[in-house]
């Protein structure tokens, strides 16, 4: 059965009223992800937040009213409910009722397919469900007073505390040792130096389908947010053989809860590890500057910020004047590139700012090698990138990217022009 729910915004500053509208949007976004029908959007603004209930008992008693009405049976607040905020509200609605926070967490436990995805989403769940655990226990502890009052209910309370937390303690060591693992791959990638560059963006910005264009892989694209969670590494070629490996990451959102930044710090770290950064970002939605403005503060909570950063202006197919964008060279736009993942526009811009960006210390060089010289060759993936080899009965030789300084030992080697490939 569908759930329907009505989705409630409550502000109390000013910039809330210009923001409302964008933050309810999204929420809708989120609850179509998450397989649920929008039926009512309820606002309010007020001065102060209710303990009890977040937004006002008059506000309660309407919202009944419209529930009931609409037969609705789900209740989403755009917001961070407390435990007693939570309970108070599902007691007086007599409905299930959500804040943000589950339901982002509700999608990701839907979308992770790997096995570090699914421990990463339920160490958040897990770490969200926690306290609430806490406070129904602390509830039910003053039903009575002193010793021997304590009833079965707060028992099995203890237990279910006691289970989570040993949970939430194999999971972080899981997780560790899949930290770990990682870690030793980054180390073995390292060990040739084939540079990396990191895709993140805000969540529906067209990092996918970027990715698939330059990696021509066939990773699932969607309308839907959070379409990417684990992250993915593939290899894109230019056409002389230089290569990058290219990851993408999780898309980023507004309010992303702190459970789930915490907990997915494993996976973003392929994000630190970068030699570059690439900010995806949808030019065409008119949020596109809070849009990044909360990527990039993000990224400095993740500790991003000695990365650079290139900004790439992804849709301008649905902007009505994009020619001027493209080919963009000032100063200023040194580190913006406008492209369209759908139809192609910009990318041989974006391949090239990438090339001079990641390559701009290498040259390319031919050797010619003697055999009896075998350890000479084996040493190379060490220094350089070995783009192609062959050999033939007296030679080695190699087509490689390196930094003209390494290839002084080398110049009786090289072949001056290039060799027929």
């Amino acid at each position: 059965m569908i759930e329907k729910a009505i989705l409630v915004f409550l502000g109390t500053k000013k910039k809330d009223r210009s923001e409302a509208k964008e933050s309810m949007r999204e929420l809708k976004g989120l609850a179509f992800t998450a397989g649920t029908e929008v039926i009512h959007e309820v606002f309010q603004f007020k001065d102060n937040i209710s303990p009890k209930f977040l937004i006002g008992e008059g506000k309660v008693k309407e919202l009944l009213l419209l529930k009931n009405k609409l037969k609705a049976n789900i209740i989403i607040f755009d917001h961070n409910l407390s435990p007693i905020q939570q309970r108070s509200l599902e007691d007086e609605l007599l409905c299930k009722v959500l804040d943000r926070t589950q339901l982002i967490l509700d999608i990701f436990a839907q979308r992770a397919q790997s096995n570090e995805g699914k421990l990463q989403v339920e160490l958040a769940q897990l770490n969200y469900l926690l306290p609430r655990l806490l406070g129904k226990g602390q509830a039910m502890s003053r039903l009575g007073g002193g010793i021997g009052t304590r009833g079965p209910g707060e028992k099995k309370l203890e237990e279910d505390r006691r289970r989570i937390q040993d949970r939430i303690a194999k999971i972080k060591l899981d997780i560790k040792k899949i930290q770990k693992r990682r870690h030793h791959q980054r180390k073995s990638r390292n060990k040739i130096p084939v540079p990396v560059v990191s895709l993140v963006g805000y969540t529906n910005s067209g990092k996918s389908t970027l990715f698939n264009l330059l990696s021509q892989e066939t990773k699932t694209t969607s309308s839907q947010l959070f379409s990417t969670l684990d992250p993915v590494i593939r290899r894109v070629l230019y056409q002389d053989g230089l290569y990058f490996f290219l990851s993408d990451t999780v898309g980023l959102i507004k309010k992303l809860p702190h459970e789930l930044i915490s907990a997915f710090k494993a996976t973003l770290e392929e994000v630190k590890e970068a030699d570059c950064v690439c900010h995806v970002i949808d030019i065409s939605s008119p949020f596109s500057q809070s849009q990044i403005e909360t990527v990039e503060n993000i990224l400095i909570d993740l500790g991003i910020s000695d990365v650079p950063i290139l900004k790439i202006f992804n849709k301008i197919d649905l902007l009505p004047h994009s020619t001027g964008l493209l080919g963009k060279n000032t100063e200023s736009e040194s580190r913006n590139v406008y492209i369209s993942a759908k139809t192609g526009e910009g990318i041989s811009e974006l391949m090239e700012k990438l090339r001079s960006f990641l390559f701009k210390n290498l040259k390319l060089f031919y050797l010619e090698i003697p055999k009896q010289n075998k350890n000479i060759v084996q040493s190379f993936p060490k220094w350089s990138i070995v783009l192609k080899r062959r050999e033939n009965r007296e030679y080695y030789e190699l087509k490689i990217m390196a930094n003209p300084n390494s290839m002084l030992n080398f110049l009786p080697y090289i072949k001056r022009g290039e060799p027929n490939w």
